[in-house]
């Protein structure tokens, strides 16, 4: 049994697949991943900002997000639980496509909140089997497709997420040429070619973040892919942009609610 307001990283035995277990009264901020996201709410309830808007799931839902999608997280009453699965985007694109036989393939998981017993079934036995030691690879390897088989499959389409305006994604794109570099708000504006106004205005509207807010998620996400390669916490919070470890493990620990150093922890 977890105490409340703990976060553990799992050793995971399947390569670009990682595992969390939580349970707390933390509420997130708006945050990305850069994986695509599975998890089941094991107790409690939570309400959160997804692609479709603001959704709610409690005890036996399955919850996802998409890589770069936008969310935050907090809890209705007292607290809630969950175990979720982070897949590297080329392991569900690859799924994706085997399960369009040979087409194109689902590129996001259509709802955020999946109310479906038999899929919540399915996930607990490939949480049991990634984290469980000595993992069967054929039961694994099983599991996962049919996974996201039904997570892809279910309920059928949705209404794609608009596109983002040329004019920002110039700005957005420069900040994801370089995110260790220092960039103004006239920077972005020059960039877009818009006033620093309507890029600060544009910019939220199309990405859900700040440009600011932006920067520094683009950063955490370079300090996670380094830690996972085993570069030492100063040394990637460095690299990644940050004033020093503190300042990136306080940024860690507020978009993803654990610690870098237990983060790295799970590859050890």
């Amino acid at each position: 049994m977890m105490a409340k307001n703990q976060f553990r990283m799992l050793r995971s035995a399947l390569a670009g697949v990682e595992a969390v277990e939580a349970a707390t009264h933390h509420s997130f901020s708006r945050h990305t991943h850069e994986q695509f996201g599975i998890g089941l709410v094991s107790s409690g309830a939570q309400k959160s900002l997804s692609g479709r808007g603001m959704v709610e799931a409690a005890a036996g839902d399955i919850i996802t997000v998409n890589p770069n999608e936008v969310h935050d997280g907090a809890p209705i009453g007292a607290g809630r639980s969950w175990r979720i699965l982070y897949f590297d985007p080329e392991i569900v694109a690859s799924l994706s496509r085997e399960i369009g036989e040979g087409g194109a393939g689902r590129q996001e998981i259509p709802y955020p909140v999946i109310r479906n017993a038999a899929i919540a079934v399915r996930f607990e036995m490939l949480f049991g089997a990634v984290t469980g030691g000595g993992a069967d690879g054929l039961l694994s390897e099983q599991l996962l497709l049919q996974l996201v088989a039904n997570v892809m499959r279910e309920r059928g389409d949705r209404q794609e997420r608009p596109a983002v305006p040329v004019s920002i994604r110039a700005a957005r794109d420069l900040i994801d040429d370089d995110p260790l570099a220092a960039v103004s708000l006239a920077d972005l504006a020059r960039e877009s070619g818009l006033s620093r106004f309507q890029v600060l205005r544009g910019f939220a509207k199309a990405t859900g973040l700040t440009p600011h807010a932006y920067l520094l998620q683009a950063r955490i996400h370079r300090a996670r892919r380094l830690i996972a390669q085993g570069t030492p916490l100063a040394e990637a919070a460095f690299a990644s942009g940050f004033a020093d470890q503190s300042h990136m493990t306080r940024v860690f620990v507020r978009k993803y609610g654990l610690s870098p150093r237990l983060y790295a922890g799970a590859f050890v």
